[in-house]
């Protein structure tokens, strides 16, 4: 059986992962995920170029990101991951974000298994190698709840899915989700409001080229979105924000 470790990156926050107020943008926190969990998933021998040779990919269905604050520009940040459960058909991983001995940031997060070809899940267990996760779970109320449509268009806004939006599995990135949900919200509140929680419930993939349609519907500081492919309707996901 193979002994999984907590995977351990230290950054320092660069100019080009900060808005303008010289703190880490949420995308740039999205990705940091994204880079930890890739090397954690290689250490244990279960990362994307080992899936691949078997015609198969990892996708997220499912986060949650708790923020007592974003790190700052020339902050250095200790990012903390690690596999800590898994099912017939999901796998579960956790993130911490460190400053010094202050933990600012916690989050956890749901994965399949895709067939690359069909894309549809395939059972977890098939691909992959005898491993206990550590069982540690940093989020345990509200765990990956599943959010309402939002069926009042208090704000709306379009997108069109760039090059750029496109990751290795060739559709939209996940980080991306959640920048539309921002972006939807009218300036003067976003730039009044820093996210508190976060929430994202993956539905479809996005695909490069189509134009999204973000509904967003506000009850007090809790915005919660729909985004749909505007040609089909297809709804690609479901994002909660709490703001403070």
């Amino acid at each position: 059986m193979i002994t999984v470790e907590k995977m351990v990156h230290k950054y320092v926050v660069k100019s080009f992962e900060c808005d303008r107020k010289d703190t880490l943008r949420l995308v740039s926190l999205l990705n940091m995920f994204q880079d930890i969990a890739d090397d954690s998933a290689n250490s244990i021998g279960i990362g994307y170029d080992y899936l691949r040779t078997v015609g198969k990919a990892w996708v997220l269905i499912a986060m949650n990101v708790e923020i007592d604050r974003m790190p700052r520009l020339q902050e250095e940040i200790t990012v903390i991951s690690w596999p800590s459960d898994e099912l017939a058909l999901y796998t579960e991983r956790e993130f911490e974000v460190w400053s010094g001995d202050q933990r600012i940031i916690r989050a956890c997060s749901q994965w399949i298994i895709i067939d690359f070809e069909s894309r549809r899940p395939v059972p977890v267990r098939k691909y992959l190698p005898d491993y206990e996760p550590v069982r540690e779970k940093v989020i345990t109320d509200n765990r990956f709840r599943k959010l309402a449509e939002a069926t009042r268009a208090d704000y709306t806004e379009s997108f069109l899915v760039r090059y750029d939006d496109i990751d290795r599995n060739d559709h939209v990135n996940n980080a991306v989700y959640s920048l539309w949900a921002s972006e939807s919200l009218v300036p003067e509140y976003r730039l009044a409001h820093e996210p508190a929680r976060l929430d994202i419930n993956f539905k479809k993939e996005g695909l490069f080229g189509e134009k999204i349609l973000v509904t967003t519907q506000m009850e007090a500081d809790t915005s919660l979105h729909s985004i749909k492919a505007a040609d089909d309707g297809r709804e690609l996901a479901r994002v909660q924000f709490s703001w403070r």
